[in-house]
């Protein structure tokens, strides 16, 4: 006896889905950078000499205009005693060529060299008064001291480099932007940094370059955090995050993303006549648990598992994903 098979219907492919609905996202500029001083600048001696006596010490915080160290001065103020007194003889002979010519009896001539002998010992009255005030070493700027190389008796030449002054407050954190991304930033923009010290700071955008490395075709940036406290040491590593812009995106797990046969990434969805679609996205944002993407209408159905047996066009039957189900909870 002849069998005949009976045909049985095909049911669409079972896919699961989670319902996602779009929400407004920052998106951020990433990038390292390294923390630098405000100001960091060597200590210079102005005159020469003996030094004295040490005032400051390596490690200390000291004011603007702080003495540092300062020198033998007998020699000095030898020096504006001696011109002191030829400054007052030269006043006085210029005074009484100016009453003799009130008289008739001196001339113009006379009156012009006490004149010009007048000015020659202002000046060096002036010029020995700046040589006494240039034996104290003073602090350039307020900050700390982070090398100082003095001894008391030692000779110190004029100009000779004598120690190393630092003010940490505020910290500017270089970064360096890509010429992609730099129409993303502008002065003036806040800033989240973190740095390898472990502290988080907020901060603003004061420079952004107009001209590129050449060897990276980067852009420098430059960052002013606050540090009054001077917890944080110039020099350490951060991690820098800028908000940019704001837009709308889901959050999907990178396992629900796919690409096309044309190769564009996107993610496949259900919608309401239970027919896949694919769409097309962009990251915004990733996360650790997952991404943020922009493309996906603003409530979506996305296929969590299946969608490798899928393609865009298809009828499929759709039921909720447990797992989703569980994590909502």
């Amino acid at each position: 006896e002849q069998v005949v098979a009976e045909r049985t219907e095909v049911l669409p492919v079972a896919v699961a889905v989670t319902p996602s609905t779009a929400k407004l996202v920052t998106q951020f500029f990433q990038a390292e950078g390294q923390a630098l001083p405000d100001r960091d600048t060597v200590i210079r001696s102005a005159t020469s000499g003996q030094i004295a006596e040490v005032l400051g010490e390596k490690g200390q915080d000291v004011d603007a205009e702080a003495p540092i160290a300062r020198f033998e001065t007998a020699e000095r103020e030898a020096d504006v005693s001696r011109a002191r007194a030829q400054l007052q003889i030269a006043q006085r002979d210029f005074d009484n060529a100016l009453a003799l010519r009130e008289r008739g009896v001196a001339t113009a001539d006379r009156v012009a060299q006490t004149e010009a002998a007048l000015a020659t010992a202002r000046a060096q009255f002036t010029s020995a008064e700046e040589a006494l005030s240039n034996t104290i070493i003073t602090a350039p700027f307020a900050g700390r001291v982070e090398a100082l190389s003095l001894d008391k008796g030692e000779f110190i030449p004029a100009g000779s480099d004598v120690g190393r002054i630092v003010d940490n407050s505020p910290l500017t954190v270089t970064i360096q932007v890509p010429q992609q991304a730099l129409g993303q930033l502008d002065d003036g923009h806040l800033a989240q940094v973190l740095f390898i010290t472990g502290e988080r700071r907020a901060g603003t955008v004061t420079f952004v370059g107009t001209t590129a490395a050449r060897d990276t075709r980067t852009f420098l940036a430059e960052i002013d955090i606050p540090n009054e406290d001077g917890v944080i040491p110039a020099g350490v590593s951060a991690e820098i995050e800028i908000p940019v812009a704001e837009v709308v995106a889901h959050f999907v797990s990178p396992a629900a993303v796919s690409l096309d046969q044309d190769g564009a990434l996107g993610v496949k969805v259900v919608d309401d006549q239970s027919i896949v679609r694919f769409y097309p996205i962009e990251i915004v944002r990733s996360q650790i648990e997952g991404i943020w993407v922009a493309g996906l209408p603003e409530t979506a159905q996305i296929i969590t598992v299946g969608q490798g047996y899928v393609s865009a066009g298809e009828t499929v039957r759709a039921r909720p994903d447990p797992a989703s189900q569980v994590a909502n909870r």
